[in-house]
């Protein structure tokens, strides 16, 4: 470029000579009025950088100075200074000079030029020069209202230009936390996921220009001074060793909008109700965008009303971390939640025993939802009060959906043949059924036991009878009994599906602490593993009693009754009855009447029902003794539920066959 020192003179003329050879030559006659006419000469090279030895040399008049100035690579200053000179107007500088005729990439180019925080390196010679101490490229660069003239790119021109200055707020918040120490996967992560935190910062630094100690500031100075002031770089490393990620730290400095310090406050409040670790990320970034606007005293409110309502002190932490919603909620709205639930005739202790249990019945859904929900449950015949103490059981029914699970799970049910009583009595006992996924969990289950012999119409009276049935773990829980009675209790595959059936409770007990050690129990007393199936396919609760039960009333059966171990295998259901309430006052009766009943018509019945049954026995053997012969056949029909007409107490009643047994069952007992 030509020194500003020199002065053009109208009268000026130039001679431009090109060939069409690497090498051309422009020789520029300057003169002014006060000085010899001086000789310039602006000689372009190619890119070999050597001169042509058979190109004419320039001739020097001795007259006049000959000044020679090599341009390496730079045909577009070469051409810009061609057309400043043959302006008529050459008083004016020549970067002064506008010119209409600049390009959108150029435009562009010029924009990122006067906005980027570093400075490319540019070649020498270059038209705009910019370089590390050059702080202002207003002194070699168009100004920046030249690049918005148009109206038709000023939209993508303001845009780029927004780009531009949002990359150096970038830069400059890198630059902070890399000061601090963090490392740069860490603060790249942060960043990038912090955009209103990053706009925020920038427009800030903006409007600092207008105040009078930062008009003269350039915006990296403005930027890097917003970001000190706020101490985010300390909030981010103080976060951090409260257990809170990067993703977390970035969500609540956008949610802050500015007003850090809030951060700050809201995390003390929860740690002194015993938020720790994790959770206290959790509880911040899931409560709400208006948490942080909530000062302490409007939070300790919201925690003394739930305390006053059953919610235990020592609770509010579990409480908050699993439901931050009730951080955000008014006092108003907070209110009309607890009232909705005590209305159903919840007192403090369900109401707080649910809130524990789970905190999201009470803020994570609409008033709306909840309402509709309880109205379908009465649907079932529930009353209101009914369905308070079923919420106050189990509130995770709150959380399903109507049309997505409870529709489709009553439809199904309905097909298996239960009716809404039936339903009615599942939702009572296990809830749970309705939390569940019917596909998923329901269905093979049915499947499973149609394929052990579980007849259809016997399914839904199986599941109304025994409704934890469909929480259970079809491959953890179910098919392991199922294979358990097949090969240890010595049920047939012919009559697995009818125990089951009849006992679907065997499939909730345990196989090691219940079951086996059940089985191992009356394979002691004698009893073959054949002859045990059959009592459990007769009486699949047998196996369900505990030993402790079962050991006192065989005792009595074998030696106060004296009866043989075939009457047990005949009629297992003898350990249903209570050995206070009816077999021993039974026992007795026929002792004094010295009748003697198989076990199922001595206990089966009713009191009434015994006394005329024994009455019968009575007469018939006063009978016997006077040699009244009775020719009616009705009754002189041997009855089933009569074994003698005498009752003798001798060992000698038993068989047999069942002496060996019966001795193996005395050493048993005593040694037990």
């Amino acid at each position: 470029m030509l020194s500003s020192h020199h002065h053009y003179h109208s009268s000026s003329s130039h001679v431009f000579s090109h060939r069409h050879n690497p090498i051309f030559t422009t020789t520029l006659h300057l003169s002014t009025p006060t000085t010899r006419p001086h000789l310039l000469t602006i000689t372009s090279c190619s890119q070999n950088h050597h001169k042509n030895p058979q190109s004419p040399q320039p001739t020097t008049n001795p007259t006049t100075t000959e000044t020679e100035i090599s341009r390496k690579h730079n045909a577009k200053s070469m051409a810009l200074l061609l057309r400043h000179l043959s302006n008529p107007q050459m008083q004016q500088p020549l970067q002064s000079q506008e010119d209409p005729s600049i390009s959108q990439q150029d435009k562009i180019k010029l924009l990122e030029m006067s906005l980027v925080r570093k400075k490319n390196p540019q070649f020498p010679g270059s038209i705009y020069v910019q370089s590390p101490s050059d702080a202002d490229v207003n002194s070699s660069l168009p100004p920046l209202q030249r690049l918005f003239d148009g109206d038709d790119d000023n939209e993508e021109m303001l845009m780029r230009a927004l780009e531009i200055r949002r990359s150096v707020t970038v830069e400059i918040f890198k630059e902070a936390m890399r000061k601090g120490k963090f490392g740069i996967t860490y603060y790249t992560n942060l960043i990038s996921r912090s955009p209103e935190f990053v706009d925020y910062v920038m427009i800030k630094a903006a409007s600092m220009k207008q105040l009078p100690e930062y008009s003269e500031s350039t915006f990296n100075v403005r930027a890097r001074t917003v970001i000190d002031e706020s101490n985010v770089v300390p909030l981010i490393r103080w976060l951090k060793h409260n257990s809170l990620s990067y993703p977390q730290i970035a969500k609540l400095i956008c949610m802050s909008r500015g007003n850090l310090d809030s951060i700050r406050n809201v995390t003390e409040w929860l740690k002194s109700i015993h938020v720790r670790g994790r959770f206290i990320g959790v509880a911040l970034t899931k409560s709400g965008k208006n948490v942080l606007e909530h000062s302490e005293e409007e939070l300790d409110e919201i925690v003394s009303y739930l305390e006053s309502n059953g919610v235990s002190r020592e609770w509010m932490g579990y409480v908050m971390s699993r439901c931050p919603q009730l951080m955000s909620y008014s006092m108003e709205e907070l209110k009309s939640r607890v009232q909705f639930y005590l209305d159903m005739g919840m007192n403090d202790k369900d109401f707080g025993t649910m809130v524990f249990d789970f905190p999201k019945v009470l803020g994570h859904f609409s008033m709306e939802e909840m309402k509709q929900k309880v109205g379908y449950l009465m649907e079932f015949g529930f009353s209101n009060e009914d369905v308070g103490r079923l919420l106050a059981f189990k509130p995770q029914l709150m959380a399903c959906s109507i049309e997505e699970r409870w529709k489709p799970l009553v439809k199904y049910l309905y097909y298996l043949g239960i009716s809404k009583d039936g339903m009615r009595r599942i939702l009572a006992v296990k809830p749970m059924v309705f939390c569940v996924d019917l596909e998923s969990t329901i269905v093979p289950k049915v499947q499973f036991l149609r394929d052990i012999g579980v007849r259809e119409d016997a399914i839904g009276n199986m599941l109304v009878k025994f409704p934890p049935l469909l929480t259970y773990s079809l491959y953890k829980k179910i098919r392991p009994v199922v294979i358990f009675l097949l090969t240890k209790a010595g049920v047939t595959q012919r009559d697995i599906g009818k125990v089951i059936a009849l006992g679907p409770e065997l499939l909730g007990c345990n196989i090691i602490h219940k079951l086996d050690v059940n089985v191992k129990y009356f394979l002691s007393l004698g009893i073959s593993l054949r002859s045990l199936g059959e009592m459990v396919a007769d009486f699949p609760m047998l196996l369900r009693y505990n030993i402790d039960v079962l050991r006192p009333k065989y005792r009595y059966l074998r030696r106060i009754m004296v009866r043989p171990l075939k009457d047990l295998i005949e009629f297992p259901r003898f350990f249903s009855y209570s050995l206070e309430g009816k077999i021993i006052p039974r026992h007795k009766i026929m002792v004094e009447n010295r009748v003697n009943f198989k076990l199922r018509y001595m206990l089966a019945g009713t009191n009434e029902e015994f006394d005329e049954r024994v009455r019968a026995a009575v007469e018939r053997r006063q009978r016997f003794e006077l040699g009244i012969t009775d020719n009616d056949p009705a009754e002189s029909q041997t009855d089933d539920s009569i074994e003698s007409a005498s009752f003798e107490f001798s060992i000698d009643d038993c068989s047999s066959s069942d002496t060996q047994t019966e001795e193996n069952s005395q050493r048993l007992i005593s040694s037990q």
